[in-house]
């Protein structure tokens, strides 16, 4: 009987899970990595509400495009270990800007002096909008 108890206090697998529950897990399983990687400068972005997209964004800095090539390829290798699916990978081989696409997050990762330049963060933070006045 107490083995029954035990098998079903387990965590629930990737199936069981809500669609905000997976995202949640998603999210997490990328930051995980990005900090085991040493990636630099992560900001995540919320984006409900904003766009249909994704519900979050993380946007990172690597060292170099080597740096940046080697968070992509972890991160794509680790969703799809963990049952996450196929996450789909750009910029790939130059690796100044690397986007995956990982269903309910994207991820930017960049060399910094790239990152600086398309500013991402700004685009798609709530001060980069100017309110819409409905007499404009």
């Amino acid at each position: 009987m107490a083995a029954g108890r035990a098998d079903q206090s387990q965590k629930p697998s990737l199936a069981e899970l809500s669609a905000d529950e997976r995202g949640a897990a998603t999210l997490a399983l990328i930051k995980a990595q990005l900090d085991d990687d040493k990636a630099e400068d992560v900001v995540t972005i919320d984006l409900c509400g904003k766009t249909d997209i994704a519900d979050a964004m993380i946007v990172a800095s690597g060292r170099s495009a080597r740096h940046v090539g080697a968070m992509a390829e972890k991160i794509v290798r680790k969703l799809k270990e963990q049952g996450f699916g196929r996450a789909r990978m750009e910029g790939a081989p130059a690796c100044d800007w690397v986007l995956i696409d990982a269903e309910d997050v994207i991820v930017h990762l960049f060399r910094p002096e790239v990152r600086q330049f398309y500013n991402l963060e700004r685009i798609w933070s709530e001060t980069a909008r100017a309110p819409v006045r409905p007499d404009a």
